[in-house]
């Protein structure tokens, strides 16, 4: 622990960012104060300006500066086809590999009742109001390869039925227990193209 308790207030909330640790807290830490006041005047008033200006597109739930995303107002985009993953990263990473047309829809997580974590919190609501109220033909569960990942997968799959939408998952390719976020556009591309009903 640092003597100074502004030092160590930095160092905890840069802990607080997932998979920083202890040490690379500190050096992040370290590297924003060893550097010019306007360096770190910058890097505060990005932060501060992000929260301030950027939201949840009122249709995907994804991050957005507007009142509906990019790709939510893209026309060219197939709206009947929506791939429902667990973050706002989760649509960067398929967007890169370009194969998918369709839109998107973000959970903000995934059902884990040991975290505390029920569908309530989740934008599970906002979905089926999107299917019910749209003309959206097939509902591509795109979460993780996880006990979480499943049990959502199949939740949201079941509250779907009655629409009768078509609600697929991706193929195998993303090993259970993995993450889209480390997943190659070729094993991404391979599972939307092998995608199966749920």
């Amino acid at each position: 622990m640092n003597a100074i308790p502004a030092m160590n207030r930095l160092i905890g909330q840069f802990e607080k960012l997932p998979g920083i640790g202890a040490k690379t807290a500190q050096k992040m830490a370290y590297y924003v104060l060893s550097g010019d006041k306007e360096r770190a005047k910058e890097f505060a008033d990005a932060l501060n300006a992000a929260r301030e200006s950027i939201h949840y597109c009122a249709k995907c739930h994804n991050f957005t500066d507007r009142e509906i995303c990019d790709i939510c107002a893209d026309k060219t985009r197939d709206s009947a086809l929506i791939c429902v993953v667990e973050q706002p990263g989760d649509v960067e990473t398929l967007e890169k590999m370009k194969d998918y047309h369709g839109v998107y829809h973000v959970l903000h997580g995934l059902i884990s009742p040991l975290d505390g974590v029920g569908p309530e919190e989740l934008t599970v609501k906002p979905l089926l109001e999107r299917v019910a109220n749209e003309d959206v033909r097939e509902v591509i569960m795109a979460t993780n390869p996880s006990v979480e990942g499943q049990t959502t997968a199949l939740y949201i799959a079941k509250l779907l039925k009655p629409f009768g939408v078509r609600v697929t998952a991706l193929a195998l390719g993303i090993p259970v227990g993995g993450s889209l976020e480390y997943a190659d556009a070729a094993t991404l591309s391979s599972s939307i193209e092998n995608r199966r009903e749920i």
